[in-house]
């Protein structure tokens, strides 16, 4: 009996101690919690919420800024019209990229700004009148992209079947300017497009590097479905080790072109197409692998033509054509005065010259503008001592795009 008497005593306490609690004292037991993860929990949220509030306002005064910008561009249009001046200056537009690189601070990378801005220059080149842009088609090719990354997305973007077709085009001042092919780091240089400015009064008013990178789009949702693959010649070919690698049971079936294929994907179950991530975008089709090209730097080099001449910017080059006369040594001494001047060579490339068997053409790039005494002084020279001279045009030096591993399927 006396050993149970502590345990009949505590519980007579325990319920005097709660006869005697006040109606609104609550037992420890029953209190809540402090909880530090959920005091950290909402601390965060709180800074997210002012975060984002900062950044609703900023957004608000870029949209005002943008808006004035676009009224000065429109001011800037209207004296262009009246004093006779062509719309598009692409000496211009690359000197705000440059000049804007030089002031980043970060953390936007120079690439970032470059397609940021060059949407901005687009959209407010579009207030005035849209930039009509002629270009080796169909659509949502590579050439449609290194098109719409150069001039941004408000444009008007026309997709010819030729490239005499993109030519006649700015020749009848139907589009302003065009986009052509002219070299790639892999398969060399673009023959037809190096023939037409023997022709063509037409200027090289600008370059385009464009990094090759071939995807693979589908409706279906996982390689393991697909049975077909789809795709312009070329581009499978770019691809045949990947596809051998990873779809060794898939048939490879030729198309017109890689945007032909990417229709045709898009209304048939398991198979895929081989072409740009635009064609996959604007197609609503699935990117299942991106940059499958067996040559991960394989470039192509695009001129921007047009009737306009671009004043130099500082950091320009310049394209010439010339055929020598038909005398031992000719191309050597030619070749020389660029080297006695310092003037470094891009590219130098040789075309049959047309109606005469076993002679040439000569095709340079050089760094430098034609207003630049020593390229003017070896051009004069040139021009004296050749059969033929014609400068295709000065612009400002395009940048090769960086390869930074696979590129973003989004």
């Amino acid at each position: 009996m006396t050993d149970r008497t502590p345990f009949f005593a505590g519980l007579t306490l325990g319920l005097a101690g709660g006869r005697n609690r006040r109606p609104n004292q609550k037992a420890a037991h029953l209190r809540p919690v402090h909880s530090p993860r959920r005091e950290n929990h909402d601390m965060v949220a709180d800074q997210i919420n002012q975060q984002r509030q900062r950044i609703d306002e900023i957004d608000r005064q870029i949209v005002d800024l943008l808006n004035e910008r676009a009224l000065a561009a429109m001011a800037i249009g209207r004296s262009k019209n009246a004093g006779g001046l062509p719309e598009f200056a692409p000496e211009r537009e690359q000197a705000i990229i440059d000049a804007l690189e030089r002031h980043n601070q970060g953390p936007l990378s120079g690439q970032s700004l470059r397609g940021i801005f060059a949407e901005i220059i687009s959209a407010c080149r579009a207030v005035q009148r849209p930039l009509r842009v002629a270009f080796l088609g169909p659509a949502t090719t590579f050439s449609h992209q290194a098109a719409m990354r150069h001039f941004g997305s408000s444009c008007e973007f026309a997709p010819h079947r030729s490239i005499i077709d993109v030519f006649h085009e700015v020749e009848r001042s139907h589009a302003q300017v065009g986009v052509v092919p002219v070299e790639n780091s892999s398969e060399g240089q673009v023959s037809v497009t190096l023939d037409l400015f023997l022709e063509s009064d037409l200027n090289v008013c600008g370059e385009i590097y464009a990094r090759i990178s071939q995807v693979l789009m589908s409706k279906e949702a996982a390689i393991e479905k697909i049975q077909r693959v789809y795709s312009h010649p070329q581009a499978l070919n770019q691809c045949r080790n990947w596809l051998a690698r990873n779809m060794p049971m898939a048939t490879l079936i030729e198309s017109t072109s890689t945007a032909a294929a990417a229709h045709k994907v898009a209304q048939e179950d398991g198979s895929a197409a081989v072409g740009s991530i635009l064609a996959a975008r604007q197609g609503g089709l699935n990117a299942l692998a991106v940059d499958i090209q067996d040559n991960p730097h394989n470039t192509t080099r695009f001129f921007v033509i047009g009737r306009q001449k671009c004043p130099p910017t500082g950091n320009d080059k310049t394209s010439i054509l010339f055929v020598t006369h038909h005398k031992p040594g000719m191309l050597f001494s030619a070749l020389k005065h660029f080297a006695d001047s310092g003037i470094n060579l891009t590219r130098i490339e040789s075309r049959p010259l047309k109606n005469t068997p076993w002679e040439y053409v000569f095709f340079i790039d050089m760094a430098g503008h034609v207003e630049d005494a020593q390229v003017r002084q070896v051009i004069n020279t040139l021009d004296e001592e050749t059969r033929l001279l014609k400068v295709l045009g000065s612009y400002p030096m395009g940048e090769p795009e960086a390869w930074n591993g696979a590129e973003q399927a989004v």
